[in-house]
């Protein structure tokens, strides 16, 4: 009988960095401890989905809007300092059709969806965001860091683990 592990892992989810006519697509929701903060429409991946479709699903739900995305700006490891949870975003930039949302918001938690100039986002106090990898998306997007999505690979089919 094998013996039995046990294995850590961070919460993986998904952002999209949304910009049009310079400005940039954020939600506003309620944080964990009830407070206001801004965030890129975000969440987690669920099963059975890729991330890909995670973060299609997540802009739709938080906005309205048919996300498509374009590229990968970064994956992000972070550890919440007083939670200790960890987690891994992997972030994409991409569009969203021209006008307003094509379905209503379909989560609860979102409260508003706003289009913040870069400057203005640079300028929120690190507690008006949800956490510091919200920043650093942007920033990294703003340097034109774009990854092909084709680096991303869902395997199928079964095979030892």
């Amino acid at each position: 009988m094998a013996a039995e592990r046990n294995y850590w892992a961070p919460h993986v989810t998904v952002a999209a960095v949304i910009e049009r006519a310079g400005r940039y697509l954020m939600v506003e929701e309620r944080g964990p401890g009830g407070e206001l903060v801004l965030n890129q429409p975000a969440g987690h991946l669920d099963p059975q989905e890729s991330l890909v479709e995670a973060a299609v699903r997540e802009v739709r739900e938080e906005t309205g809007y048919d996300f498509c995305p374009k590229a990968l700006t970064g994956i992000y490891q972070w550890q919440h300092p007083v939670s200790g949870e960890h987690f891994l975003r992997v972030c994409f930039s991409g569009a969203v059709p021209a006008g307003g949302p094509s379905s209503r918001v379909d989560d609860p938690d979102i409260l508003a969806q706003l289009w913040l100039s870069s400057e203005r986002i640079e300028q929120l106090p690190a507690a008006r965001l949800r956490s510091p990898m919200v920043r650093r998306c942007l920033q990294d997007h703003l340097k034109g860091v774009r990854l092909g999505l084709d680096v991303l690979r869902v395997i199928e089919g079964s095979g030892p683990l």
